[in-house]
């Protein structure tokens, strides 16, 4: 069974465990280093992403993912999870992991009370899948070699660079599992390429 990790130090853990499960795949909760010895592939949730960046740091988790990153293992970051894929944030001076060829601006749908929830059209995964922004980034540049998958209000919401999912909205809180399938999908095909195929 393959065996994806989620990132467990903050944040919608749970809904992205359930959405995994449903897949057919093992849930991994990664909260240290060990942790990610055996998973082909991590989720990024959300939650705070200084919050989550300071547990990094303290847990020595940040070099140990970058290094993961190196040998071709997809992630999949979802709204803070997106701000610490991204290679550069409005605002601030560094990155956090610094993989993704995007550039994020935080809360750029508000605050709190903004929150939303609107059908999106997402190439290469279908129409009408909803979509829920909580305090949600959004991409403002994309490097050439990132495939823009969904816009909202000519924002960029979805893409992907490469082995990287980056996502501004909520997709584990709705019962459209489509985004994480693609996600598995993704780590599916790395672990054929890497002829690691879980046997």
């Amino acid at each position: 069974m393959l065996k994806i990790g989620i990132l467990a130090l903050q944040g919608a853990v749970r809904e992205h465990s359930r959405q995994i499960e449903e897949l057919g795949c093992e849930v991994i909760p990664v909260k240290s280093v060990e942790d990610l010895k055996e998973i082909k592939g991590l989720v990024l949730p959300g939650g705070e992403s200084t919050t989550i960046r300071k547990l990094l740091d303290r847990y020595d988790l940040l070099e140990p993912i970058r290094a993961m990153a190196d040998k071709g293992i997809p992630m999949f970051g979802t709204c803070a999870g997106l701000i610490l894929l991204a290679k550069n944030i409005v605002g601030y001076d560094s990155p956090h992991l610094g993989l993704m060829d995007v550039v994020v601006e935080r809360n750029s749908f508000g605050r709190q009370v903004d929150s939303f929830e609107v059908d999106l059209s997402v190439q290469g995964i279908g129409e009408d899948i909803s979509a829920v922004f909580i305090r949600a980034p959004h991409i403002v540049a994309a490097g050439e070699n990132v495939e823009i998958l969904a816009k909202h209000e000519e924002r960029i919401v979805l893409a992907r660079d490469g082995q990287f999912l980056g996502c501004s909205f909520h997709p584990e809180l709705t019962e459209d599992s489509r985004i994480m399938k693609y996600f598995i999908e993704m780590v599916q095909e790395s672990t054929m390429v890497f002829g690691k195929m879980d046997h």
